[in-house]
């Protein structure tokens, strides 16, 4: 994956909360997509053994509440990351690019459909962190809270998906991570999250939501070559190669439920607490998307047939 040397970068898109340290424990209401991609990759390990909130909201054991006096300090990440050259070699502003790209692409495609979408910031933090939808710690993993509209990581999970889950990888597997999240904000903002009723099963609305945010980032994938950057320049990314593809579908398949509860959880699949969808599912939705380009393709809610 690489960037257009000439394409600005917004850095008002990111906030920047490393400075600020982080706190010990915490935990974070997950309804309405307010846990993510690994969704439940720490939660399918812990839960195990007790100890983390569950979908329903109610708090884990164990855990105290982050630290307060948080604050957003971008000076840093604004005077490094300016274009795209910045992004081809410095990671943060990697991310940077990629998270201009994706909202980028949602903000055309709203506005193709007659609608207007609203930028959400990421958060970068370290450790932990106080969101809309309580506290978190790093081992949540990324997750978009849909009470203050924001999405949230901490970095060091990026490491982590290689050395605890065996992924390859690699600037667009993180991408894939990132655009997911922002999956879950369109979910916010055209009201589908509200649909989620049911929270467990291989075929409840828990499972239903994730597999559509991994379709809407296949489907940002398509177009991102395409999206131009802010104010009509050229597009932030120059190309994505099929290597970055299989790489990001290996990562989707080790943040599958049964790879996680058969790796991780003590070697029994139980699909009755599946809440984000099985290896394969998550594989085809993203390539659905991906290969489709048309979020049209990513109604997950219709279909009987989840793969």
């Amino acid at each position: 994956m690489e960037f257009n040397d000439d394409a600005g970068l917004d850095t008002s898109q990111v906030e920047d909360m490393r400075s600020s340290g982080g706190g010990v424990g915490g935990r974070v209401l997950l309804g309405g997509g307010g846990l993510s991609i690994v969704g439940l990759i720490i939660y399918f390990v812990m839960s195990q053994f007790g100890g983390v909130a569950g979908l329903d909201g109610n708090s884990a054991s164990g855990l105290g509440d982050v630290t307060s006096g948080q604050r957003v300090d971008n000076a840093r990440i604004s005077e490094q990351c300016r274009t795209g050259r910045d992004a081809n070699t410095n990671h943060d502003c990697a991310l940077v690019a990629v998270i201009n790209s994706i909202q980028g692409y949602w903000r055309d495609q709203f506005a193709r459909s007659g609608q207007t979408y609203q930028q959400a910031p990421t958060n970068f933090f370290r450790g932990g962190v106080t969101t809309g939808c309580g506290s978190a710690t790093a081992d949540v993993g990324p997750f978009y809270c849909p009470a203050d509209s924001e999405v949230y990581i901490d970095l060091s999970f990026f490491t982590q998906l290689q050395s605890q889950f065996g992924a390859q990888g690699g600037t667009f597997v993180e991408a894939y991570v990132l655009a997911h999240e922002y999956g879950h904000h369109v979910q916010n903002l055209l009201g589908t999250s509200d649909r989620v009723r049911t929270r467990r099963g291989p075929t409840s609305d828990a499972v239903r939501l994730e597999l559509q945010a991994d379709c809407y980032a296949g489907v940002w994938a398509n177009h991102a070559t395409t999206t131009p950057s802010a104010n009509g320049g050229p597009p932030l990314i120059r190309n994505i190669t099929e290597d970055d593809i299989r790489r990001a579908l290996d990562a989707a398949g080790r943040i599958g439920d049964d790879f996680i509860q058969r790796e991780l959880g003590g070697g029994r699949v139980d699909e009755s607490q599946f809440t984000h969808g099985t290896s394969q599912q998550r594989e085809k939705w993203f390539t659905t998307g991906i290969q489709s380009g048309n979020p049209a393709q990513c109604d997950t809610f219709r279909t009987n047939n989840l793969g």
